[in-house]
């Protein structure tokens, strides 16, 4: 018998919506985003969510030895220990590299040329556990391994039976909060909600309201990054990501 892929993003993904998406990317603010409940097909996404490394994973860096800007945020860094993932749930995450999601991202946000990140740095999939936070920062977006550019962020949550009481919703602020910037948009981590925003130093975004879900429930998304060869006229880039100290909390010792 055929083996059956258990995931694979197919040539005409979401197009019927992308005239529409597109048009909402191109005037939100204060960064162009859009925000698409229901994403991905109902048995791609319960795929993703039920292969979703769990805490204890060994693909997982320490978070405890990490930073106080991002207590109790799992990731995993990079690539380097994708053998150590479920096979296929590492086949569903280089999808996301593939050309056909390549192409959706460039007809919805009108940038041409992206490249993926075959090594996922900063990316690949994140959980936050009890107590956890994101300060609001902006993203490094000058990669030097491959020498190029960032231009794309792409969320997708698989929070499961998210509820407001448990917290950690993504903010947009519409300045650096040191110049006096504010939370001028707050979006749940629902389970399938994609989140696709042009990540560049004005983009200040985090999750400074503290994960409060009653363990063992986690914050779960998949977490994707895209670049261009050329800078974009008109933005700075650089290896740093920049924190604003809106919140902190001290590592365990």
């Amino acid at each position: 018998m055929t083996k059956q892929y258990p995931f694979i993003i197919e040539e005409n993904f979401k197009s019927s919506m992308l005239s529409e998406w597109s048009t909402e990317f191109a005037n939100a603010t204060p960064t162009n985003h859009v925000v698409l409940d229901n994403f991905l097909p109902d048995e791609h996404a319960e795929f993703i969510s039920g292969k979703f490394p769990r805490p204890e994973h060994p693909v997982w860096l320490d978070w405890k030895k990490r930073s106080h800007y991002f207590y109790g945020k799992q990731g995993p860094g990079g690539s380097e220990k994708f053998n150590l993932l479920d096979p296929e749930f590492r086949f569903a995450l280089n999808e996301f590299n593939s050309g056909y999601f390549l192409s959706f991202l460039e007809r919805l946000t009108g940038i041409d040329k992206l490249i993926p990140d075959p090594y996922f740095l900063g990316g690949g999939m994140h959980q936050i556990l009890s107590g956890g936070i994101l300060d609001i920062h902006t993203d490094f977006n000058y990669y030097n391994r491959l020498d190029i550019y960032r231009q794309l962020n792409v969320l997708i949550y698989f929070t499961e039976d998210w509820k407001e009481n448990y917290g950690g919703e993504l903010e947009f602020w519409d300045d650096s909060p040191k110049e006096g910037g504010t939370c001028v948009k707050s979006i749940a981590p629902i389970f399938n909600r994609a989140v696709i925003f042009k990540t560049d130093k004005t983009s200040f975004h985090g999750h400074p309201n503290e994960w409060a879900a009653p363990e063992p429930i986690t914050r779960r998304s998949i977490a994707l990054y895209y670049y261009t060869s050329q800078k974009l006229e008109g933005f700075v880039y650089n290896r740093t990501t920049d924190f604003q100290d809106v919140v902190t909390k001290p590592l365990p010792k």
